[in-house]
């Protein structure tokens, strides 16, 4: 009697993925369009601005958005109705930033420059919005700053944003950043405000100081009583990879250029720079 033979057919793996599986969930894909729209735009945008650049239409792109909102990863101004990026996502942004390569290189060495300058000390990167704070060392003699991660810098008011508006080049936001300085001059030309540029021969002067110098400087501008350097790390292309920030009381912060607080602060971010592989001069 011959035996019947059957075929076996192995029984999938509980762990493989399914063809289901791995086609991933299209609605999720779709909605990060409108996230990811967001993310570029230089400022919050109306639902039908919003859904046509996601390319879809207004009634599908407020569905998203509806559960967007509850996560906190959108808001909505109730003023304007216009959409901008929520909390959520800053928070997904900053955990991100300060995974990087960069920005992890400089936090290990921040103990050993607070020690030597004792003096708050701070990273910022450019973020959708411009110079953003992503991490914060207070020293122990800090005088009170009301800043926080997150915090985004102006452009001509801060030691931050100075350096960025001198040393970003033509790299990652450069676009951006002559929007905010514009936009910046021109608001402290209506105010009458004497501690920033307010038309283009004023701002060249102090870009071409803070080139100079190789660091952003203020002095009582942006904070009574509070002074701050900041200086740049460029990477390997020659781009501006962060601004290291220190932040003290006027009283006793040491604002000479070739003093001995922007000696150490410069000869720190000129080494971090050397380690990520930067070798010629600033753009």
């Amino acid at each position: 009697m011959a035996l019947e033979r059957t075929s076996e057919r192995t029984p999938p793996s509980e762990d493989a993925p399914s063809d289901k599986e791995r086609a991933g969930i299209q609605s999720v894909e779709v909605g990060f369009a409108l996230l990811d729209v967001l993310a570029q735009a230089p400022g919050p945008l109306m639902l039908r601005d919003l859904a046509a650049q996601a390319d879809m239409s207004a009634a599908k792109a407020h569905r998203y958005l509806v559960s967007f909102q509850r996560l906190g990863l959108v808001v909505q101004d109730g003023a304007t109705t216009r959409y901008e990026l929520g909390p959520a996502t800053l928070r997904l942004g900053l955990a991100t930033l300060s995974r990087l390569d960069a920005v992890k290189m400089a936090r290990e060495r921040l103990p050993a420059l607070g020690e030597q300058t004792g003096q708050t000390l701070a990273l910022a990167v450019w973020g959708n919005h411009g110079p953003t704070l992503v991490h914060w060392q207070e020293s122990p003699q800090a005088v009170p700053v009301n800043l926080r991660l997150g915090d985004v810098m102006p452009m001509l008011s801060s030691a931050t944003g100075r350096c960025f508006a001198a040393f970003l080049g033509h790299g990652v936001g450069s676009d951006q950043a002559k929007v905010l300085v514009a936009r910046e001059m021109a608001l402290a030309h209506d105010t009458g405000r004497k501690d920033v540029p307010t038309n283009a021969q004023e701002l060249q002067a102090l870009i071409a100081e803070t080139q100079a110098h190789g660091l952003g400087r203020v002095h009582n501008v942006l904070l009574p009583g509070i002074s701050g350097f900041c200086a740049p790390v460029f990477d390997a292309d020659g781009h501006l990879a962060m601004g290291v920030v220190s932040l003290g009381s006027s009283a006793t912060f040491n604002v000479a250029w070739n003093g001995a607080l922007a000696t150490t602060l410069l000869r720190m971010t000129r080494q971090l720079s050397a380690d990520l592989g930067w070798s010629g001069a600033a753009p």
